[in-house]
């Protein structure tokens, strides 16, 4: 069997399934401005390896679950809307306000946009601050923000089940993996397996995800000049960069789409046959500007502050942590 990931074409349900997971592992490897913005922020938020991999799971697992719902619509033929013009403008903005809302609120303000019936049904639904009813009720009243308390002397991570949140409402983006595993793959399958096709394709792009998110962790953990708040410090201020300012981004996009629809028609042809590279548009400079642009300088800002609050490991620690090792 020849398998075409460019223009796929295929015999039988089992040729299908392996397609859609390979276009989901390619899907999860290149930049993509439903993904890649998100599971950077979360994993390197967690500031820890594990943490990192629990983040691209939690995220792609909300993604793999609308796309299996998805799948199954287009199957029954009912996925059309999709194709409207303004859809993805629409997702574009929604996953910016999600975005730019968690940023804020990663940023320990004590005041940030939200709406508090649609704040509270969040936290009940998703047990965001479970353990914590107490802070969680000052938090709604504007004076603390119980994610960024201390515990035992340490701060704790941002809450990764807002990860899930996120791939659920990001996976209803549409680009050219949507397009062929909902109107090329799914209608040819059996009803009962339409949700195969992009059930698949969302654990082809969480086996990247959780190995991308993995990688995050592992690459701030490795930052040995800084101490345990260091570390929490620079990652919580890379989260707020990333997705307060990226959020923004995102819903600038999405309405300036919608008013000017010819924005998704400037691109730059590559040559390279594989999705997402093929064509260098506005979702490519998005992914840039959020991860490479804005997670940089929040590095930046967040290091030079959190060396001067002197959160860094002294020499003598240092040389003692090497003794103790050896």
């Amino acid at each position: 069997m020849i398998i075409n990931l460019w223009n796929p074409t295929y015999e039988g349900i089992y040729a299908a399934i392996l397609i859609s997971y390979l276009l989901g592992l390619v899907h999860g490897i290149t930049p993509d401005e439903h993904t890649w913005p998100i599971t950077f922020s979360y994993a390197v938020g967690s500031y820890s390896t594990k943490g990192g991999a629990k983040a691209g799971l939690l995220f792609s697992s909300g993604f793999t679950l609308e796309r299996a719902v998805m799948s199954e619509i287009a199957t029954l033929a009912l996925a059309g809307f999709m194709l409207y013009p303004y859809f993805n403008s629409i997702v574009y903005i929604v996953v910016g306000l999600v975005m730019a809302l968690s940023g804020f609120y990663i940023a320990n303000k004590l005041r940030y946009p939200h709406i508090h019936v649609l704040e509270e049904s969040l936290y009940r639904v998703f047990r965001i601050h479970r353990g914590h009813e107490d802070k969680e009720k000052l938090e709604l009243e504007h004076m603390e923000n119980p994610i960024m308390t201390k515990v035992d002397g340490e701060y704790r991570p941002i809450p990764l089940r807002l990860a899930f949140v996120h791939g659920l409402i990001a996976g209803f983006g549409f680009g050219a993996f949507a397009l062929i595993i909902y109107f090329v793959i799914a209608p040819n399958m059996p009803v009962y397996l339409g949700f195969v096709p992009g059930l698949m394709f969302g654990l082809g792009t969480m086996t990247m995800q959780v190995l991308a998110g993995t990688a995050f962790g592992l690459w701030l953990t490795n930052k040995k000049n800084l101490t345990v708040k260091g570390i929490a410090y620079v990652a919580r201020g890379i989260s707020h960069f990333v997705l307060s300012y990226g959020g923004i981004a995102f819903v600038i996009a999405g309405i300036a789409t919608l008013v000017f629809p010819a924005l998704w028609d400037y691109q730059i042809i590559t040559g390279i046959k594989i999705h997402n590279l093929h064509a260098i548009g506005l979702p490519f400079f998005l992914v840039v500007i959020s991860v490479v642009v804005l997670g940089y300088i929040g590095y930046r800002i967040n290091l030079k502050k959190a060396i001067q609050l002197d959160y860094v490991v002294k020499r003598d620690q240092g040389e003692n942590a090497t003794k103790m090792g050896s």
